[in-house]
């Protein structure tokens, strides 16, 4: 199977197993600013900030600098530290009515990336924090820099990793058991010299007290069992 990265539109199927992410790649989205201004206005008007991350007991600032926007009760807990979110600023509220137009869903927070150049990076992961649901849809809008957006499977390690070239003003949209069966990363590369912005719109819903189990824990059982 070709793992080369594509920038092809529409939507971008995976025949490698009968239970395939269904991604969607938007080459350019549509917005009224033009690309220039609209790289400038995020880069100046978001709050950006270097954030702690705490992995394998040691704490380390997050190779990127970032930024969480949202209604009022968008929280959700990550690396044992609930994130509150910034209210909206009108850019990023007139691209959220832009996005959820093309997705054809509603989203309530953004988390903003700043990627200053190729050494900023983000590790492999999937966008599966409880606060998002088992079958969340992920809208990520991507200005600047072009990178390459890295899939491999959650289930099976033998299925090559799926590389997608995501240019400037490029939406991806993820949506059903994506984060479920996959994990995603951004890599470093000595090829970028330029920064990236990447905004990634979801819908954040409130926890029952007392969950203790990760409601994709038992779909992934399942599926390994199948």
């Amino acid at each position: 199977m070709d793992t080369s990265p594509t920038s092809l539109g529409g939507v971008f199927v995976s025949c490698i197993m009968n239970t395939y992410p269904s991604i969607e790649l938007v080459n350019r989205l549509e917005y009224d600013n033009d690309e220039s201004s609209l790289f400038t206005t995020l880069f100046n008007d978001v709050a950006w900030r270097d954030e702690p991350i705490t992995m394998f007991g040691k704490t380390v600032l997050q190779p990127r600098r970032v930024a969480w926007y949202g209604d009022e009760h968008a929280r959700y807990t990550y690396s044992g530290i609930e994130h509150r979110p910034l209210p909206w600023i009108p850019i990023l509220q007139d691209l959220r009515q832009v996005v959820e137009t093309q997705a054809g869903a509603s989203f309530n927070s953004v988390l903003c990336n700043l990627y200053r150049d190729g050494r900023d990076s983000m590790g492999y992961h999937s966008d599966d924090e409880p606060e998002l649901g088992s079958e969340p849809v992920i809208a990520s809008f991507s200005i600047g820099a072009e990178r390459t957006l890295h899939f491999r499977s959650r289930i099976d390690h033998d299925i090559p990793t799926i590389k997608i070239m995501l240019p400037s003003m490029s939406l991806l949209i993820m949506r059903g058991t994506t984060q479920q069966l996959w994990k995603h990363a951004l890599p470093k590369t000595t090829r970028c010299q330029s920064p990236r912005i990447n905004l990634t719109f979801r819908t954040v819903t409130s926890l029952d007290v007392g969950l203790d189990r990760h409601p994709i824990d038992s779909k992934l059982n399942a599926i390994r069992k199948a």
